[in-house]
């Protein structure tokens, strides 16, 4: 197997995943606001447009992973997301946003398959083969997957400015930075795995049943549904929240454009903290204090009613995310047979917060109608400060590794 440099192999990962989500967020950072105040959505509409979309990321993640999985780290279904990407410009301008408007439920399935293939499912197949390249070039993935946070923030940043100029300005830009992501994925390189190694490593749909069975599981399992998959329900449409507190909308997205692209980086340089406080605090306190910072936040939200106030709220999203990743990955390793935690993190993580989220979005977003985004924050909060408390008692405290299925009689698919 020919092997690159480890920084050629880390530029051109770099670049992929730079390129790829300054397209994402040029196309989807500002969508809620898209949504809210180009098609004048209502609430509850909006919230249906994100259940599709998280119901169709929902089908289509397992199905990119297996393709990705055979492909190993070949280039054929990349190439065929970055083609979609570059669809973002003609797509929304000539085809979602006629159907949103005259045939809502229409536009509601087409862009939600849209979505599903050129990003929702799309970033965890990128993602994947830019690991197993890392590995086999010597590149550590988060150094090359801080890119793509640097590329969402530049993307934001310049998308809250031209979103008052055109908002289709803004998706003719991600078809143009869909082509460079293209370009990018031509130039990664390609090595197959050793086949014997790629067995090994393979997961049987036994120990998925397994899994299954543990309590510990859906212990961690309530946590994710009741904490952090609320918390992104509420974070959905707070862009039309925040906006609707300036003087002008205007004047609002471009400040969300400013604060969305701060927050991130500020998210890029605590994911470099994030590891020292989770391993002086322990894996579930590390997810009880990013699930206290979420409560907080959305609490929060229901009770301000000034612009530096919620731009300090948006601020704190900063903290939580890195603190949520790094615990809920520590925790995994600690409580789970460490073979598993890619299966336990999809199943226990990304699905179930797809599943919640195709389930209460609508339900959300007519309470937005219903009783206005304050109310139905401290709603939200309230229930989230309660899942939070019963999670103290729930999640387990372990301090060394007793993985829960490295039991007798479950037997693992490989050595």
């Amino acid at each position: 197997m020919l092997r690159q440099r480890p920084s050629t192999a880390y530029w051109s990962s770099a670049l992929a995943l730079f390129t790829f989500f300054l397209t994402w967020s040029f196309a989807y950072s500002l969508f809620p606001l898209w949504l809210n105040q180009t098609l004048q959505l209502s609430g509850k509409q909006t919230g249906i447009v994100f259940a599709a979309n998280a119901l169709a990321a929902l089908f289509a993640m397992p199905v990119y992973g297996v393709v990705q999985d055979k492909l190993g780290t070949g280039k054929q279904l990349l190439r065929i997301l970055a083609l979609l990407t570059i669809a973002v410009g003609p797509f929304f301008v000539y085809v979602y946003q006629p159907l949103l408007t005259h045939h809502f439920f229409t536009g509601v399935c087409v862009g939600a398959l849209y979505s599903a293939l050129a990003f929702g499912a799309a970033v965890g197949t990128l993602e994947a083969l830019i690991e197993r390249i890392g590995r086999q070039h010597g590149v550590e993935f988060g150094k090359a997957r801080l890119w793509g946070s640097l590329g969402w923030a530049v993307a934001t940043f310049a998308a809250g400015i031209i979103f008052n100029i055109s908002p289709q300005v803004n998706f003719w830009i991600a078809s143009v930075s869909g082509a460079a992501f293209f370009v990018c994925v031509l130039r990664l390189p390609t090595n197959e795995f050793d086949l014997q190694s790629s067995h090994r490593t393979s997961i049987s749909s036994m120990d998925v049943f397994a899994l299954l069975k543990l309590g510990s599981f859906w212990r961690l399992g309530f946590y994710v549904m009741g904490v952090s998959c609320l918390y992104q329900i509420y974070d959905q449409q707070f862009a039309i929240y925040f906006a609707a507190m300036f003087p002008s909308v205007e004047e609002g997205n471009r400040f969300y454009g400013y604060l969305n692209s701060t927050q991130v980086f500020v998210e890029a340089g605590l994911m470099f903290v994030a590891p020292y406080v989770v391993n002086k605090i322990g894996a579930k306190n590390g997810l009880l204090l990013s699930g206290a910072i979420m409560a907080l936040r959305i609490l929060a939200s229901g009770l301000v009613d000034d612009t530096i106030s919620i731009s300090m709220v948006k601020l704190l999203h900063a903290v939580e995310l890195p603190l949520l990743l790094v615990s809920i990955f520590k925790y995994i390793t600690v409580n789970f047979d460490a073979r598993l935690s890619a299966t336990i993190y999809l199943i226990g993580f990304n699905v179930m917060s797809q599943v919640v989220t195709t389930a209460l979005s609508s339900l959300v977003g007519e309470m937005y109608d219903t009783f206005g985004f304050a109310n139905a924050y401290l709603v939200l909060g309230i229930v989230v400060t309660l899942n939070v408390a019963i999670s103290w008692r729930v999640l387990e405290d372990k301090n060394k590794a007793t993985p829960a299925l490295q039991q007798p009689n479950l037997k693992m698919s490989r050595d």
